[in-house]
């Protein structure tokens, strides 16, 4: 993200394009491979994590984006984008295809359908200043996780963020909100793996 900027992938809302400039990062889509070499971090917005499974092996980014994932570039994921990084799903389709790179088992749909959509107070880890609003669509949550996993906030009982290494991700949409700091959190993680002399 800083430097060279971030990229956010497939078809990402406006939101997560321009909540980085709060950090003094820049947005750009990604939707070719190719573009994967331009950026220093990824988005995987939010969305319907079926499509956009089947979207990334038609448009030949599945593996493309794994390697990204397992090469230790920093990756968030919200809500879809949640299901996406997991290493392993419920409820899903035998034939869903998931980026990987946190340890942990996630339930799709977990906190209801469309019109059971919600906004909390949630309680992040790491981030300063008091609670985070969190807009809950379709939401995942984590069933369990591996060791090497954090949990960063829970809701309800149960588990909305987590990071394992280099990969961030929550339930919720933050992007949706006017408060960008999960964003500027991950800017930061993004900055910490940045060479000196990429960035802005």
């Amino acid at each position: 993200m800083p430097g060279r900027g971030g990229g956010a992938a497939p078809g990402p809302p406006p939101h997560h394009n321009t909540a980085p400039a709060d950090a003094g990062a820049q947005g750009l889509p990604v939707r070719r491979p190719e573009e994967l070499a331009g950026i220093d971090g990824l988005v995987i917005p939010g969305g319907e994590s079926t499509t956009m499974s089947k979207l990334a092996v038609s448009f030949g980014m599945l593996e493309p984006l794994r390697a990204f994932v397992r090469a230790g570039r920093p990756v968030y994921g919200t809500c879809a984008g949640m299901i996406m990084v997991a290493d392993k799903l419920l409820d899903a389709r035998e034939d869903q295809e998931t980026l990987g790179g946190i340890d942990m088992i996630v339930r799709r749909n977990a906190f209801g359908r469309q019109n059971e959509s919600f906004e909390a107070a949630v309680e992040v880890t790491g981030i300063d200043g008091g609670p985070v609003e969190g807009v809950f669509i379709r939401a995942p949550w984590v069933e369990s996780i591996g060791a090497s996993v954090d949990v960063l906030a829970t809701y309800g009982g149960h588990t909305v963020a987590v990071r394992q290494g280099n990969v961030l991700a929550t339930s919720f949409h933050p992007e949706l909100t006017g408060d960008h700091r999960i964003h500027g959190f991950f800017v930061d993680m993004v900055r910490a793996v940045t060479p000196q002399g990429e960035r802005a």
